[in-house]
């Protein structure tokens, strides 16, 4: 690896702390919740190590998602066009702004922070957030972080232009950055999300068990957005062709272990925390992890989920059909085996970091793989 890797201690070099753009105050942003949410459930439970190891992350990274935050508010909203407050709607929910903390913990196993990492950070989140958009049209959904969506309030069409209008604004940010080949990863990237959520939409509402197809979806739908954005976070921190290769494989444990839980959280998370409601995924006909693992399980199962999928999707689902899910999912041990599989690729992903010698930021990403998979679960 590059010389700015092989030599990286524990502390940072003087140097980097006078290039890296710092806010007036420490901390992160306060829309900024996951890592604080995190701490909190971490040391509820009992966890004190991974609550410390979560409180240095939130001190290691919280100037840069500061700066990010900063230029992310920053961004053209354009109020008097439709398609401008379809994107604020969304933009101005916040979120967890995981990818872009992936964008900057990358950089910093290299030279750190600087001004073309805050444009791929930031187009990062522009691309998440543009998939959302078009994701909740396709999924006919009315909520997302606990309000309503984009599409619920401005319609089908406003919200798919305002994805279109963020995708737009993420490739400039990326053209900005004047790195030979780095455009063309982020649009072989987006083309293998489009791809993977086109292999999802064709099996919808088959009651199919077929784990390659699962994982497929996973690994473009999810998982290459963590993996572009490691390797480009790697990549203008100056890391070489072994680190960036590395780095990238991270992102891509990391990725399949977030959908995993996600999956989880559509079936047994708390809708107040995920802002989101419980059994949509299901709902719409979606073969989750557990889902596959149950219906491998229980012969019972299969009709279950038929009865669910011929619900009107805007009816409530009866609490005893509900509560036969959850069963099933415990007895078939579905929950516990997805949560083991999130734990497996976590570990895969703090596995990754290996080749990088120990410092803070490698700390810190270890963090984030064993914290995502206790996330609100």
């Amino acid at each position: 690896m590059n010389a700015a890797v092989t030599a990286r201690t524990t502390s940072e070099p003087p140097e980097l702390e006078e290039r890296t753009p710092r806010p007036r105050a420490s901390g992160l942003p306060g829309r900024v919740d996951l890592l604080g949410r995190l701490e909190g459930i971490s040391a509820g439970r009992g966890l004190a190590r991974l609550a410390r190891r979560l409180a240095e992350l939130m001190d290691f990274v919280g100037a840069d998602m500061a700066t990010f935050e900063d230029e992310f508010a920053r961004l053209p909203r354009r109020p008097e066009l439709l398609v401008g407050r379809g994107a604020s709607h969304l933009l101005e929910l916040g979120g967890k702004r995981l990818r872009p903390m992936c964008v900057a913990l990358a950089s910093r196993l290299g030279e750190g922070f600087d001004a073309r990492v805050l444009d791929v950070a930031v187009a990062v989140e522009l691309v998440h957030n543009a998939t959302l958009l078009h994701d909740d049209v396709v999924d006919h959904s009315d909520t997302r972080r606990g309000t309503a969506t984009a599409r619920a309030v401005y319609g089908n069409a406003a919200s798919i232009f305002a994805g279109d209008w963020l995708l737009v604004e993420a490739l400039r940010r990326i053209e900005r950055c004047r790195l030979p080949g780095l455009m063309d990863e982020l649009l072989d990237t987006v083309e293998e999300m489009i791809f993977a959520e086109s292999v999802q939409l064709e099996n919808r509402g088959r009651i199919a068990t077929a784990r390659e197809t699962y994982f497929r979806v996973a690994e473009g739908k999810t998982a290459a957005l963590f993996r572009w954005a490691m390797a480009a976070g790697g990549r203008v921190g100056g890391l070489d062709v072994a680190g960036r290769a590395a780095i990238a494989a991270y992102g891509a444990h990391l990725g399949v272990a977030f959908q995993a839980v996600d999956d989880l959280l559509d079936l047994t998370g708390d809708a107040a925390r995920t802002g989101k409601a419980v059994f949509n995924d299901l709902r719409e006909g979606k073969m989750t992890y557990p889902v596959i693992l149950a219906l491998e399980r229980d012969d019972a199962f299969q009709p279950l989920v038929e009865e669910i999928l011929a619900t009107p999707h805007d009816a409530p689902l009866a609490d005893v059909t509900a509560g036969r899910v959850i069963r099933s999912l415990r007895q078939t041990r579905a929950v516990e085996d997805c949560l083991e599989l999130a734990r497996r690729y976590s570990a895969g992903a703090v596995a990754c970091l290996a080749p990088f010698p120990q410092c803070r930021a490698t700390r810190a990403l270890a963090t984030v793989a064993e914290a995502l998979v206790d996330r609100d679960l």
